[in-house]
C-alpha cells in the first residue's frame, strides 16, 4: 500500500473513537491553568496565551484536539480548568452534565468554513446550490472532520446538505479526527479538496481557498469558552478575563476570527 493510501485510510475511519484517540491532553501541570481547546484555535490561542502571561502570572498549559474528544475527556475526569469548543453543542453537552460553571460561559469567537485545495491546484469553483463538487473531487477524497462529532465536519455536512450536494460526495469523504488533520490531508496533496475553517486556511501556507460556503448554508459557527466545574487553579479567572480582553481580540482577528465577546 502506498503512503498516500495509508494516510487516507488512517484518516478516513471517522467516528468518535478516532476523535478520542486524537490527542491525550497533558496531565495537569503544577500551578498552571490547564486549557482544553478546539484544534482550530491553536495559532491564535498560542499567541493570546503568550500575550496574557504577564497578566495571568503564568502561561497556561493548552491541549488541542477535536471539541468532541476534549469534552468526553473532561466528562471522564481529565484535569482541565477551561474548555473552548468550536461549537455550542459540545459546550452544552458539558453544561447539561454540570461540568462547567454556567456564569463563566461566553460566546467568544465566530468563524467561516471554506473549500481548500493544495496551493498549486488549478481548481476554480463558486460554492452555491447544486455545484458539482463530486466532479471536482474526481477519483480523490474530500477531507473533512468527522461529520458526526467534529464541529467542522458537522458544519461542513450541514452546508453540503443545504446546497444539495452531500449525497453526491458522501462516498468520497475522508473523515479526520479533527479539522487540522483534515487540513493536513489537503496541504500534503493526499486529498484534492477539503472543508476547513477560514482560520485554518489562513494558518496553512500549503493550501489555498477556492470557495467560501454561504453563511446561511450551515448553523452559525460559534466558539464558546467556560471554566470547568472542577477547576481549582487560582489564576483561571485572570486567564478568562485576558482571553476575553481587547488585547486578545486583536490577536484573534489577526488569525481571521470574528470576535463575539464584548472586550473587557
Amino acid at each position: 500500500m502506498t503512503g498516500k493510501g495509508f494516510g487516507l485510510k488512517a484518516f478516513a475511519t471517522g467516528g468518535l473513537a478516532a476523535a478520542l484517540m486524537a490527542a491525550v491532553p497533558a496531565a495537569r501541570a503544577d500551578d498552571k491553568v490547564v486549557v482544553f481547546a478546539a484544534a482550530s484555535l491553536k495559532d491564535a490561542l498560542d499567541a493570546v496565551n503568550k500575550a496574557c502571561e504577564p497578566e495571568v502570572g503564568e502561561a497556561a498549559t493548552i491541549s488541542y484536539a477535536a471539541s468532541s474528544a476534549l469534552a468526553k475527556q473532561i466528562e471522564g475526569g481529565a484535569p482541565a480548568d477551561v474548555f473552548v469548543s468550536a461549537d455550542l453543542d459540545w459546550m452544552k453537552y458539558l453544561s447539561d452534565k454540570k461540568l462547567t460553571k454556567p456564569d463563566t460561559e461566553v460566546k467568544l469567537l465566530g468563524n467561516q468554513i471554506v473549500l481548500v485545495a493544495p496551493k498549486d491546484s488549478t481548481v476554480e469553483v463558486k460554492v452555491e446550490k447544486g455545484f458539482d463538487l463530486a466532479k471536482l473531487i474526481g477519483d480523490g477524497r474530500l477531507a473533512m472532520g468527522d461529520v458526526k462529532a467534529v464541529p467542522a465536519g458537522k458544519y461542513g455536512k450541514a452546508a453540503l446538505e443545504s446546497l444539495g450536494v452531500w449525497s453526491s460526495v458522501e462516498g468520497k469523504v475522508a473523515q479526520a479526527e479533527n479539522v487540522r488533520a483534515a487540513l493536513k490531508l489537503v496541504s500534503t496533496g493526499e486529498a484534492p479538496l477539503g472543508i476547513v475553517y477560514a482560520t485554518d486556511a489562513h494558518a496553512e501556507k500549503g493550501v489555498k481557498v477556492v470557495g467560501t460556503f454561504p453563511e446561511d448554508s450551515h448553523p452559525p459557527i460559534i466558539y464558546p469558552i467556560a471554566q470547568t466545574a472542577d477547576s481549582k487553579d487560582k489564576d483561571t479567572a485572570a486567564f478568562l478575563k485576558c482571553v476575553e480582553s481587547a488585547k486578545a481580540a486583536v490577536l484573534f482577528k489577526e488569525q481571521g476570527f470574528t470576535v463575539l465577546a464584548p472586550s473587557n
